[in-house]
């Protein structure tokens, strides 16, 4: 491809000539928002129209939940109605600059005053809310924000913003391939959300015992003895680890709420379970390696001859998180856990149990590389096309 200015680097082949630069005010026959109702959310309902705010303008998509306002109210604000292929445009607040496009067949709904409808004359809405996606958009949009805590775009701003555009044609051409690639990662999400789903309902029949392994031979494994967690798996209190000798190695690091460094030291042989004791409770890492607890964390390695593996399951279905003790910041109470009696089956069983939910595990992880390289590929794609 020739350097030519307001040339992509990357294009459809049967494509050429250069884009026009346009402002988008130019573009649009409406760039507005909404406002709350009067009375908040007490006015808000189960059905009727759906009102549109902030958190409903997640992954380039419009997620709609339950929040409706009634008839009565949306007439009243009639300047500020949501119709199909409208972009939507969140300008305030920490989700500023995520964006979507309203999609085909959606009736009507309203908007709130966190989010800009940006209606379209003629081009298409794919091809505009793509651009501001990407990460020239996204400068153009940290560059408008206005406010002392620049984190505010009005409309002025948005009617600014200066973006290269093609022929009708090419805008849809890019348009349609980029909304596949948003349907593949899509598609990935909910396969992802599938198997978790899978996971959890497959964890609560394993450790009610409504689902059991066997042995090889076909034969019933015994009866699960209850026991106190203390003589299952005893949680230890992890170390300090001063700032001033932190020293990079080999061996990480294990704090509340996973892996965050590595140190030349380990305090404890592998394999271990950790959890969180203070800040982030329930979160739970099964680690392979030798090892630094840290003091933020409670960790395992003394399971009483049961399976690793299957004591990091058994505390990640435990919901540790009831067990905190803490007013203000969480604190998890380990001797409230080690007094909780548990049902355990024993060792061979636990064995299978293990790698039955670590093949599950697997699926997940590669479902989710999937996503992260489906991801990254947009996100090249974008920054290729709108450079």
């Amino acid at each position: 491809m020739k350097e030519q200015k307001r040339v992509p680097k990357l294009r459809f082949e049967e494509f050429s000539g250069e884009w026009e630069t346009k402002k988008l005010g130019l573009l649009c026959s409406k760039i507005g928002s909404g406002s709350t109702p009067s009375g908040g959310q007490e006015v808000y309902q189960q059905t009727g129209i759906p009102f549109i705010r902030s958190q409903n303008v997640i992954n380039n998509e419009l997620i709609l939940d339950h929040t409706c306002i009634p008839e009565s109210i949306n007439s009243k604000m009639k300047g500020s109605i949501v119709k199909s292929n409208d972009i939507l445009l969140n300008i305030t607040g920490g989700s500023i600059g995520r964006s979507c496009v309203v999609p085909k067949g959606f009736k009507i709904g309203n908007v709130n005053q966190h989010v800009s409808i940006i209606r379209l004359k003629k081009d298409e809405p794919k091809f505009i809310q793509s651009f501001l996606a990407s990460y020239r958009g996204q400068k153009l949009i940290l560059r408008g924000q206005t406010g002392s805590g620049r984190e505010g775009l009005n409309f002025q701003s948005i009617r600014g913003f200066k973006i290269n555009i093609p022929t009708l044609t090419e805008q849809q051409k890019i348009a349609a391939f980029i909304s596949a690639v948003d349907k593949k990662i899509t598609q990935l999400q909910q396969k992802q959300r599938l198997l978790e789903a899978y996971k959890k309902g497959v964890m609560q029949r394993i450790f009610s015992q409504e689902l059991r392994f066997t042995r090889e031979d076909g034969s019933a494994y015994p009866d699960w003895e209850e026991q106190k967690m203390r003589d299952v798996a005893p949680l230890q209190r992890g170390f300090d680890l001063p700032t001033s000798k932190i020293i990079e190695g080999d061996y990480p690091v294990v704090y509340s709420n996973g892996i965050l460094r590595k140190h030349k030291e380990f305090k404890v042989n592998a394999p271990g379970v950790i959890t969180g004791r203070s800040g982030t409770i329930g979160q739970v890492t099964y680690i392979n390696e030798k090892f630094w607890p840290h003091n933020t964390s409670l960790w395992v390695t003394d399971f009483k001859g049961n399976y690793p593996k299957f004591i990091y399951y058994l505390y990640h279905f435990f919901k540790l998180e009831r067990f905190n003790a803490g007013s203000t910041v969480p604190t998890l109470n380990r001797n409230d856990v080690h007094a909780v009696k548990k049902h355990i089956p024993i060792r061979p069983e636990q064995t299978q149990i293990a790698h039955f939910l670590s093949a599950i595990d697997k699926k997940i992880a590669v479902v989710e590389t999937q996503i992260e390289q489906t991801q990254q590929f947009k996100k090249g794609l974008l920054q290729q096309m709108f450079a």
